[in-house]
């Protein structure tokens, strides 16, 4: 069996398409792949450092808010538009893949259309509850749509297409150890743990209102025990903060880092989690049975991290605040409460794991066969 996946641009496009790689591959070890992406993209990086060759797509996005860079920025993605459809078809040829699939990103589009065009069996999968553009234009073309969570279905055609709730596959190590052995193996106590992150560049209104927030518990003297990553953007400015407020980087109760390399480790030690909606760390939280407070990036395509956000939140999972009402005050004030009622949080956990499919592998391994079973028919 050989598949091409398409994907790129952000981790969020393409962690997700090297996920259905290895669960493909579990099951069938024979089959080859071949990854389609953009030569600047993280695609560039990731891809072959999880050991599956890429051919390389030029193609951009279009600008909307007009001004003399973005003039240039979409000449360029109007030359790439025109040069796409036939490396698209050389990339396919030169592979001649049984079936192809699209995890979304500009690269994805090209690719999968002209897979579609040329009687290849074609899926896509959707991350997030507002679906992207490429794969909103996309789901009206291909044999089968793979969706994270149904709400996305309020935003397509779905008379257009056959789909299926597949979930997002998530990291085998998460779920791996139990919260007592994570703690001690962070050196934490038993008590109440926050972990809190805005991803690997951070951001800046997680790592404003955390400052307060170490400030606040560890001034109190609480039995809290708290994780942070700060990222790349926090990593000139919070260091400096705790050291002007006398407060440690690392303590029995402290652990402030750039990067949190062991997410595993922290997230099974956590009863409360503060940090954006992202699909894949959403996926992660609903693994794990995590209680949340998320606060949604406002500056993605769609606001689609709100409409993640509040797929948890109705479910009783998550306290959702959006950026604009986010203050110290209040998120200390929301900390305080879910401090003080370890009900209220067990409760939270227990909804966020209801959400989590548990046979994702399983759902979509069957939506691969079903392709499969397509190509076989023609």
């Amino acid at each position: 069996m050989k598949v091409l996946i398409a994907c790129g641009g952000t981790g969020g496009h393409i962690n997700p398409g090297l996920a259905i790689a290895d669960i493909i591959k579990g099951k069938y070890p024979e089959a080859e792949f071949l990854f389609a992406g953009t030569p600047n993209g993280m695609e560039a990086t990731l891809v072959p450092k999880a050991g599956y060759r890429l051919e390389t797509i030029k193609v951009a996005g279009f600008q909307r808010k007009i001004s003399l860079e973005n003039i240039g920025r979409n000449a360029k993605a109007v030359a790439y538009l025109v040069t796409s459809g036939k490396r698209a078809k050389e990339i396919i040829k030169g592979f001649s893949p049984d079936i192809a699939i699209g995890t979304g990103g500009y690269a994805a589009g090209p690719v999968i259309r002209k897979a579609a065009k040329m009687g290849i069996p074609t899926a896509i999968h959707e991350q997030n509850a507002y679906p992207g553009v490429t794969n909103r234009l996309l789901s009206k073309e291909v044999d089968y749509v793979m969706l994270t969570v149904k709400e996305a279905l309020d935003f397509m055609d779905k008379s257009k297409f056959e789909h299926s709730v597949t979930g997002l596959p998530v990291r085998s190590s998460i779920n791996m150890i139990s919260k007592a052995e994570a703690r001690k193996k962070l050196g934490f106590d038993d008590s109440f743990t926050i972990l809190s992150f805005g991803g690997s560049l951070g951001a800046g209104c997680i790592n404003d209102t955390m400052t307060e927030v170490v400030k606040w518990h560890t001034g109190k003297g609480l039995k809290i025990n708290h994780i942070h990553g700060y990222g790349g953007m926090g990593k000139d400015t919070f260091p400096q903060a705790m050291k002007a407020a006398g407060i440690p980087l690392k303590s029995n109760r402290l652990r402030i880092t750039e990067y949190i390399n062991d997410m595993d480790v922290c997230l099974a030690a956590a009863d409360l989690v503060i940090c954006r909606s992202g699909a894949s760390t959403l996926a992660e939280l609903q693994a794990a049975g995590k209680a949340s407070i998320l606060i949604p990036s406002p500056i993605v395509a769609g606001n689609h991290q709100y409409h993640n956000a509040m797929v948890l939140g109705k479910a009783g999972a998550a306290v959702v605040t959006e950026q604009k009402d986010v203050t110290n005050e209040k998120m200390i004030s929301e900390i305080e409460r879910l401090y003080n009622s370890p009900d209220t949080v067990e409760i939270m956990s227990e909804c966020a794991a209801k959400l989590h499919l548990r046979d994702t592998n399983e759902r979509i391994l069957a939506v691969v066969e079903k392709l499969l079973a397509k190509k076989n028919t023609k």
